[in-house]
């Protein structure tokens, strides 16, 4: 892309201002550090020129918006045609207090909904469990039975809007309620939109909340993937994720890496249960986190597109050019904000915001000022939302495709993040794919080193961190906390006493069944979950079906 000539006279010209007018500049005035870094803790040259970007083929490496290999958007016209969905993820006590957020959240111009659910429901126990005992409502909505769900979405046009639910291990049982839930509005499943987590790899690698071991895991997603492209054809049965990764303590290059590495590992069972690969491939998305350092975050959005692109078309062989789309969610870096200063966390999502939108995202969540403390109070995701439709009808960068694009700077991180993710993605297979490198700790130890580096340089003044160890304050805490029904829990055993006293047992018991011969087969089993959740199973009780067939999982003991 650049001439050999010009990049020759252009090198001898900057070490002549490396010796004259920086020499000069540095006696006089030094830099603050010696060692710029990135929030991955990746040394940032002083300057970034041509040079830098010498070997940049503009066809192959970039490409137009739309084309491969989509380094600079997946669609020709990205944001000047459709913004972004605004997606809240949102979730709290009963599914009443759920949904009265739901409907103000659309009110206030949300475009998507996003359903957190709590640890009970997450680890597949129903509410009144003695394992689910002090979790109730904590960390998002309990969905016990189908009552709750279709109680949590009462209201709520499931034609119309589409829906993200991050759930992982009992994904396929809540996908099956909210079909079914969806089937008494009377709304059909091909008109369903939206999108199961169900990446159970991750859950795995750095989440942790799985509860089947991980080759039945992986049955399941596949089971969803199939079920999927013949019944729900615009659903998203996998959202690959990142952001759980990168929460865990992970670089910038370890989230893509690992994440990608886990979307080809779901492509790999997916064409051994006989489908093909662009029979299922374009409804797989991705989901990254968006950290602090607004250039790094950009540059590896970029370096996804391209990389699941060339592996897409060249490794998998895929034709259709939808499969070699890589489409993502974005979440604001729950693990910057900080207790101190909350208010501090506007700023810093607002900027992680807009590196999200910069790298080309399809959907966005905002993290709250207040998540620090508690679960968002209205007030503070309000401010959240309207952080996005700032950065969407005010700043402008919303006017073109990818402005940083041929960016020195952004162009060589895009590179550095590829070259590192493809030296993991070799380490990987060294040890003999995915699942072998969970069962011996690879994953899990490099996040734990990559973790302890950045607590480190926190701990040792390297890194700031405003209001933790820069620029301190004393002063009482001054916001409004959410607060939640303090009735809701036992409202919650009360409406799944009522479910089990008022359902057919017998119905009950025969669905259940059906799903334990399934299971034990090699059938697909989302009708048989679908059946269940008709019959109002309750979650633990299907989970316990599968536990039986299944087996749980416990970590190794060397971690």
């Amino acid at each position: 892309m650049y001439d050999s000539k010009k990049l020759a006279e252009l090198k001898d010209s900057l070490e002549k201002w490396e010796e004259t007018d920086l020499q000069k500049t540095l006696a006089s005035m030094p830099e603050r550090r010696t060692d710029f870094i990135t929030t991955s803790s990746e040394s940032i040259n002083r300057l970034y020129t041509p040079l830098d970007a010498a070997d940049l083929d503009y066809a192959s490496d970039l490409g137009l918006p739309g084309g491969y290999p989509f380094t600079r958007g997946v669609h020709p016209t990205l944001h000047r045609g459709k913004l972004w969905t605004m997606r809240m993820f949102a979730g709290f006590g009963t599914a009443e207090e759920t949904n009265r957020r739901f409907k103000y959240l659309l009110e206030q111009g949300q475009t998507g909904l996003s359903i957190a659910f709590d640890l009970a429901t997450l680890m597949g126990y129903d509410t009144d469990q003695p394992e689910a005992l002090g979790e109730f409502g904590k960390c998002g909505v309990a969905v016990s039975s189908l009552k709750d769900m279709e109680i949590l979405l009462d209201g709520i046009p499931l034609d119309k809007v589409s829906t993200s639910m991050t759930i992982n291990s009992p994904a396929a049982i809540i996908w099956a309620m909210y079909i079914a839930a969806a089937e008494k509005q009377g709304v059909r499943p091909d008109q369903l939109r939206g999108t199961i987590q169900n990446d159970i790899l991750k859950e795995f690698i750095a989440q942790k909340e799985f509860i089947f071991p991980p080759h039945p895991s992986m049955r399941l997603v596949v089971d969803t993937m199939e079920y999927g492209s013949k019944s729900v054809p615009q659903w998203n049965t996998i959202s690959i994720s990142g952001y759980h990764i990168r929460e865990a303590g992970s670089t910038a290059a370890q989230e893509l890496a690992f994440t990608l590495a886990d979307g080809m590992e779901y492509v790999r069972w997916g064409i051994a249960r006989g489908m093909d690969v662009d029979e299922f491939a374009p409804r797989l998305s991705f989901f990254f986190n968006a950290h602090n350092d607004f250039f790094e975050e950009i540059a590896k959005y970029r370096a996804a597109r391209r990389i699941w692109a060339r592996e897409m078309k060249e490794t998998f062989k895929a034709k259709n050019p939808r499969s070699w789309i890589l489409r993502f969610h974005t979440q604001t870096a729950g693990v910057s904000l900080t207790a101190q200063q909350p208010e501090n966390n506007v700023v810093r999502v607002a900027i992680q915001a807009l590196a999200a939108v910069l790298g080309g995202t399809q959907s966005l969540h905002t993290n709250s000022l207040d998540e620090a403390l508690a679960l968002p109070s209205e007030h503070a995701v309000t401010i959240a939302l309207r952080t996005q439709q700032i950065i969407a009808e005010e700043s402008g960068v919303a006017n073109t495709i990818d402005p940083l694009g041929g960016s020195f700077f952004v162009e060589a991180q895009t590179d550095r993040i590829e070259r590192q993710a493809r030296d993991y993605f070799r380490r990987i297979e060294d040890l003999g794919g995915v699942i072998p490198a969970i069962e011996k700790g690879f994953f899990q130890s490099e996040i734990s080193d990559a973790a302890y580096r950045y607590q480190r340089e926190i701990d040792e003044g390297v890194r700031k961190i405003v209001g933790v160890n820069a620029y301190e304050e004393k002063k009482p805490l001054t916001i409004p906390l959410l607060e939640m029904d303090p009735q809701g829990y036992q409202r919650q055993v009360t409406r799944l006493e009522e479910v089990r006293r008022t359902r057919d047992a017998g119905r009950v018991g025969q669905a259940l069944d059906r799903l334990r011969i399934a299971c034990q087969g090699t059938e697909n089993t989302m009708p048989y979950l679908l059946d269940a959740v008709r019959a109002y199973a309750t979650l633990g009780e299907i989970v316990k079906v599968m536990k039986e067939v299944f087996g749980t999982y416990e970590e190794p003991t060397w971690i």
